[in-house]
């Protein structure tokens, strides 16, 4: 063999050049592999030198091959930057870095490809999964239908092929949950904060509660729903967000949702689709929380605190701050992620910093809702908007030294503009999700942009989510207030919607009372 073609073999097959004889006789450089089968003397001590010049040609072969940089296919597709080889021996990706390994005969799959936006190669050895998951889609094979083929159910195969798609094998459209092009971006607004990549269902699966708390929002009469309606339900919500290419959450609250007397089924029921699943609930004994994590490790269990004790057990009751602390230990014990929730009035501003710092070790996240002077939440009062921007500030700076506390507000993003320190996300994601990124279900099927607020938008009893989610009045809560449109942190703010609605604000046209930005300028 000339000088020449050893040299453009060795650039093909680094490795296996170095085992061929001179004298090889051979002028096809992309097919080395067939013709080494082909011609069983060669090189007889390496049999297995044939598998490993189909693995080197096809790391030259995809490093010749563009991938997109983006998720650009509209349809979950095979990476076009990956070549499957079949091999019959063990070991052959250790032996291209170190020679001295000896492979072993055994067949298995060698998978070769670049991830998008990267041009190196990686070669791994394929696991049955991840030949499950390009046969799923390479032949179109419904979830669901993989699902039942293979006695698993259809959450198993959707975390099969999310993996595969994290780990670059399969390329998997974006999120088509997007803001609207009349939001405005500013070149301080990173176009990631304009699509969500998770839709969260707040599932009110009960209206029952075993407390009363001073500022409930809704305390109406409302009809348990029958499991088979829930199952419903969630088969709905699994269809709409394949269809919008996004994962999905399941928020269980109520009421207390695990009074709901379906709970474990219907708990179990989101597990098996693949759903995150959550709690907002009150504490509850250890039985009860043994039972849920047998079912599925929630994403977090969130409770409630309104202040120190005596102003906690004045809205909540007397006991539950003591109750709740003991709750939160024992979440920490189970290895369940807590996270308490308050509600910021008049009466308690004072008291946040000292429960956030009581807090402190105790649980995983502490934050913040402004009271909406909704229901029964009209009889107390709000803090006064003219104080909120300075008790932010104490906040943030007080966060910076609790790990435990979160900055939910979406006004938090207005003080961060204001010192140029990078945005965080707020509500459900960055800016208000109201009729976005979540929805909220009430017992009798109502679907409401918030729970906070009267925002009734459609009934998944009547209507598929997709109808509703499209149509004109969810459209009018995610365009949220005209005074907000021309903002340029609009995308990550957007006030709250319920608390200008407790305030008598016109939540379409109106700005959010607290918000200082707009406010100022209108004067």
């Amino acid at each position: 063999m000339s000088t020449s073609k050893l040299t453009h073999l060795s650039t093909l097959y680094p490795i296996t050049s170095r085992f061929l004889p001179p004298d090889l006789g051979f002028d096809t450089p992309h097919d080395l592999s067939g013709f080494i089968r082909n011609r069983s003397e060669i090189c007889p001590e390496y049999p297995f030198l044939a598998d490993l010049a189909a693995i080197e040609y096809a790391q030259y072969w995809v490093s010749k091959i563009a991938v997109p940089d983006d998720e650009v296919a509209s349809e979950c597709i095979v990476n076009p930057a990956l070549e499957i080889v079949p091999v019959h021996w063990h070991h052959l990706l250790p032996f291209l870095g170190d020679q001295t390994i000896v492979p072993e005969m055994g067949d298995s799959w060698i998978l070769v490809f670049k991830r998008p936006g990267t041009e190196i190669v990686q070669t791994i050895t394929a696991s049955g999964h991840d030949l499950l998951a390009l046969k799923i889609v390479s032949e179109k094979i419904d979830s669901r239908e993989a699902a039942n083929l293979a006695s698993v159910t259809v959450g198993v195969i959707d975390d099969i092929l999310a993996a595969a798609v994290r780990r670059g094998l399969l390329l998997a459209p974006g999120s088509l949950l997007v803001r609207p092009d009349s939001f405005p971006c500013s070149k301080n607004i990173d176009p990631r904060y304009f699509s969500a990549p998770t839709f969260t269902l707040q599932w009110h699966i009960t209206q029952d509660c075993d407390l009363h708390c001073r500022h409930c929002y809704d305390r109406s009469d409302r009809k348990d729903m029958e499991l088979s309606q829930g199952i419903r339900v969630l088969d709905d919500l699994y269809d709409f967000c394949q269809a919008h290419h996004v994962f999905t959450q399941v928020t269980f609250t109520g009421g207390n949702p695990l009074l709901y007397p379906h709970f474990n089924e219907l708990y179990k029921e989101a597990a098996d689709r693949g759903f995150m699943t959550a709690v907002l609930g009150n504490p509850m004994p250890r039985k009860r929380m043994e039972e849920i994590l047998a079912l599925q490790q929630p994403e977090f269990y969130q409770v409630s605190l309104e202040g120190m004790r005596a102003q906690n057990d004045y809205i909540r009751g007397v006991g539950h701050f003591d109750r709740t602390l003991d709750f939160l230990d024992l979440l920490r014990e189970l290895g369940i992620y807590s996270m308490v929730m308050l509600t910021l009035t008049r009466a308690n501003m004072d008291e946040v910093l000292e429960l956030a710092e009581l807090l402190r070790g105790r649980v995983d996240l502490f934050t913040f809702n402004r009271l909406a002077m909704v229901g029964e939440g009209a009889d107390l009062a709000s803090v006064a908007p003219e104080v909120f921007p300075g008790f932010l500030q104490e906040y943030l700076q007080a966060a910076a030294k609790n790990p435990a506390m979160g900055v939910k507000d979406n006004l938090f993003n207005l003080l961060r503009h204001e010192q140029a320190i990078p945005y965080r996300g707020g509500c459900a994601g960055y800016g208000c999700g109201a009729g976005f990124n979540f929805v909220s279900l009430l017992p009798d099927g109502e679907v409401h942009a918030c729970r906070k607020l009267p925002s009734l938008i459609g009934n998944m009893y009547q209507q598929p989510l997709g109808e509703i989610y499209h149509g004109s009045l969810a459209e009018q809560y995610r365009q949220g207030s005209a005074a907000c449109q021309d903002c340029e942190i609009r995308p990550v703010c957007g006030g709250c919607l319920a608390v200008a609605y407790g305030y008598g604000r016109n939540i379409f046209r109106d700005v959010d009372p607290y918000c200082w930005k707009i406010t100022e300028k209108l004067k």
